[in-house]
């Protein structure tokens, strides 16, 4: 359902937040000096929370010449902040600094997360999540960047914990001259599944994966050539890919809804012992039985013998990288929102309409609302005709 008139444009351009992140380990940053450069050129006026990029190797100086204003706290960014622009979901000692109308544009992932669900419907904030913006195609374009980023990276993951000294079966990716590669399974031939089994297999470890969707596996066959394993995903195959690896990479996606566990616990203890399971899946919730949410601090437990990686925010590693990236996918977005308000951002822009969450004080995304155990309800009604 669609409002029947669009709405009028903001008269002037609102007021950009950009805080510094707060979740563990996370040195991500969601606006780059281009992108305030953009913004302001624009005509919105943007405020960055002192020391925001730091971590992603961007100084306070730099968004000062691209036009930002810096300001020492959080609370002060939060407070001016009509749209704020995050990474990660907000964490508790935010909650308190959300207001009724802002807009908040971030990565929130609230089947894993119904307490900040339940903030945002509490403090009725519109939220829009990058991970339900979707094309007419199905593509999720603010998704992908740092689902490549988090696939390319699940491999050499694996292949750290593989070694004996790190608490895994001492198995080189790769091999040796006579002596057998790694197995590497992935489950999920999205972009992270894709991009997992491209970077496993260009460490020439022996690569399978698997996906319920044929067309996704023709795509990858055709693109490697026969050199990555494709395999029609069903409860047989998946018990023995699982049973045989070395690293198994959770890669399973559905869009604003929770992951299936798709890998039961019976499934992790027959695994090899020390095999290693990189669950990128964990951030939907995860995709396999034995997963809770880890951090990079802290970024591996064992479960039946089974070393479990489980980190929720992995391209939070090589924040640099994965800052320009992300903010490369956003940027034509966020100035939409900016320049345009909320309403008529959503209301012309059908990938922006899926990607609104929250409304005031109503879920309107249908996958989150089923993955909430909520009633959805359209933005249409909210908003008026």
């Amino acid at each position: 359902m669609r409002p029947t008139s669009v709405p009028e444009p903001v008269t002037q351009p609102l007021v950009v937040g950009v805080p510094k992140e707060t979740k563990v380990n996370e040195y991500r940053v969601s606006v780059t000096p281009d992108g305030v450069s953009e913004l302001v050129h624009h005509g919105a006026t943007v405020v960055v929370q002192a020391g925001a990029g730091a971590e992603s190797a961007i100084t306070d100086d730099e968004y000062l010449r691209a036009g930002a204003q810096i300001v020492p706290t959080a609370e002060e960014v939060w407070e001016r902040a009509e749209v704020v622009c995050k990474v990660k979901e907000p964490q508790a000692a935010e909650f308190g600094l959300m207001r009724e109308g802002q807009v908040l544009f971030t990565y929130l992932h609230l089947a894993a997360y119904p307490a900040v669900g339940r903030a945002l419907l509490d403090r009725r904030v519109t939220a829009i999540a990058y991970e339900t913006v979707q094309l007419p195609t199905g593509a999720l374009p603010l998704l992908a960047p740092m689902s490549e980023v988090a696939g390319r990276m699940a491999p050499q993951i694996g292949a750290h914990f593989l070694e004996r000294h790190n608490g895994g079966r001492g198995v080189l990716l790769g091999g040796a001259p006579g002596v057998r590669p790694a197995r590497v399974v992935v489950l999920g031939a999205g972009n992270v599944g894709w991009n997992a089994a491209w970077i496993a297999a260009g460490l020439e470890a022996e690569v399978a994966i698997l996906d319920r969707n044929l067309d996704r596996l023709r795509f990858v066959d055709q693109i490697h050539k026969g050199r990555i394993m494709t395999l029609a995903s069903n409860k047989g195959a998946l018990e023995r890919a699982v049973a045989e690896a070395d690293v198994v990479i959770g890669a399973v996606l559905v869009a604003g809804g929770r992951a299936p566990r798709v890998v039961t616990e019976d499934m992790v203890q027959g695994m090899r012992k020390a095999a290693v399971i990189v669950d990128v899946a964990v951030d939907q919730g995860g995709c396999v039985e034995t997963t809770h949410e880890t951090t990079h601090t802290n970024p591996v437990y064992e479960v039946h013998g089974v070393l479990h990686y489980c980190v929720g925010n992995v391209p939070g590693a090589v924040p640099h990288t994965s800052t320009y990236a992300l903010a490369n996918a956003t940027l034509p977005y966020l100035v939409e929102i900016a320049t345009q308000g909320p309403e008529r951002a959503v209301t012309t822009d059908r990938a922006l309409a899926g990607g609104l969450n929250t409304l005031s004080g109503h879920v309107v995304n249908p996958a989150v609302a089923e993955a909430l155990h909520l009633p959805a309800t359209p933005f249409a009604q909210l908003w008026g005709d």
